[in-house]
């Protein structure tokens, strides 16, 4: 039975790790759409099929968790493991959800150039690595990684003040294009979301090896 119980606890590593990947993708999509106006189209639309991917999977991963708790009888350590994947699921369904959202605002970007001036494509750098090095840490019980995410969502927070510092600034040069510069602060907004979503994400895994939460 444990046998058992033990395989279909590495299938759910493995649904995460796919589940991650999605949302790395998804984050990496909607700032290619955000910055390069001749794949903005495609790219979209890469997006949108990508988060319908990730609300599938956090589906599946809902049901194998389910499936676990209800028929293997998990001990503490275990049930802290699968509880924390479904509050993961729910984070990274979530940051699905606000990469769509940067996508469909790209659409609407006129000033292209000065997007790729400012800081955003490093909130999307950082960001992807606060969501796999989160992910990573869980499937490896790594409580330092864990940890170093909750700490890397410090430098997301700066980004985000140096990105509306840099598009004030560009609104007082230039404010006949603000309503768009205003679109760009919502999309830094959206990533330094993400980069939340990313550390709720480390708290769970340090809570399935800790027991503790900081809530």
């Amino acid at each position: 039975m444990r046998i058992r119980f033990e395989q279909q606890l590495e299938q759910l590593n493995i649904e995460l790790i796919k589940m991650g990947a999605l949302c790395e993708s998804a984050i990496n999509k909607a700032n290619e759409a955000l910055l390069n106006v001749d794949k903005n189209e495609e790219c979209v639309a890469e997006v949108m099929g990508i988060e319908d991917e990730i609300n599938q999977k956090e589906r599946d991963i809902e049901a194998l968790c389910m499936k676990l708790l209800l028929q293997q009888q998990p001990v503490a350590r275990d049930l802290r493991q699968i509880s924390s994947a479904l509050k993961m699921i729910s984070d990274m369904e979530r940051i699905g959800d606000q990469a769509a959202d940067i996508a469909e605002i790209s659409k609407y970007v006129q000033v292209r150039q000065n997007a790729s001036k400012i800081h955003i494509g490093d909130m999307a750098k950082a960001t992807t690595k606060m969501v796999t090095e989160s992910i990573d840490s869980y499937v490896n019980r790594d409580l330092k990684m864990a940890q170093e995410v909750v700490r890397y969502d410090d430098v997301v927070d700066d980004l985000f003040q140096e990105v509306k510092s840099e598009l004030i600034e560009l609104v007082v040069k230039d404010s006949q294009n603000g309503e768009f510069y205003f679109d760009l602060i919502m999309v830094a907004k959206y990533f330094e979301r993400i980069g939340d979503h990313a550390e709720n994400i480390a708290q769970w895994v340090e809570f399935s090896i800790t027991g503790k939460h900081e809530f």
